[in-house]
């Protein structure tokens, strides 16, 4: 006998990354997405029949969605970016009790990049210079985005310095998503870069996480974790 697919509720339904985890999830014979929630629904309702949630809102809803998940012990996966740090705090806060996913990209690449860029500033070391450019859609609200604070961090610890990285941020188009991290040497450069074809690969990452999380312990958890990188 076969498992029963685990049940999901997608907040942001209507939204770009939301239609898209609903085509993906479609296709998906371990997940069901099970109830949608958008801006002016209630979500406490719709938390009783899921398994677990999947968040590509507003970061202004994360207070509600918190206290929501928290009252009927339901794992988060969070893919919304812009959060200020009392709403960061938040999720952590809510970590203690549930399992989250909190994730700036959710792309199998895009995490391998992370990787990446840790180990080529450990290996290049003081002598180069890092930046970083990012390329989104016109539409994208946060800027710089998610994926370039957490490459532009990933940078300051593995170089041990505080001083901030310098960030490009472009909107134009419809460009999904396009990340540069330059290292400028003595008389070399390294570019080190990952682009999105399509938001579907956003989409199967975080149902990848969602089924990984599901049966997880309290705690706050990366997209790396999930992948075992």
């Amino acid at each position: 006998m076969t498992n029963s697919p685990i049940r999901v509720l997608m907040i942001g339904a209507a939204g770009r990354m939301g239609k898209a985890v609903r085509e993906v999830g479609r296709n998906d014979r371990e997940v069901q997405i099970a109830a949608l929630c958008d801006v002016g629904d209630s979500i406490e309702p719709a938390m009783g029949n899921c398994d677990v949630v999947i968040d590509f809102s507003q970061a202004d809803s994360i207070d509600e969605i918190c206290f929501a998940a928290l009252r009927n012990g339901k794992p988060l996966v969070i893919g919304t970016t812009g959060h200020s740090q009392q709403q960061r705090k938040r999720i952590e806060t809510a970590a203690q009790s549930i399992p989250i996913v909190f994730a700036s990209n959710f792309s199998v690449g895009v995490n391998v990049l992370f990787w990446l860029t840790q180990k080529a500033a450990e290996l290049l070391g003081s002598d180069f210079d890092a930046e970083i450019v990012e390329i989104h859609h016109k539409m994208k609200k946060d800027a710089p985005s998610g994926t370039a604070k957490t490459l532009a961090n990933i940078l300051k610890t593995a170089r041990k310095s505080e001083s901030e990285i310098p960030i490009q941020s472009i909107r134009e188009g419809e460009v999904v998503g396009e990340h540069r991290v330059i290292f400028n040497g003595p008389a070399e450069c390294l570019e080190l870069a990952h682009r999105a074809a399509s938001r579907e690969i956003f989409a199967r990452g975080a149902l990848r996480a969602a089924k990984w999380i599901v049966h997880k312990p309290p705690g706050l958890y990366s997209m790396q974790d999930a992948l075992g990188l």
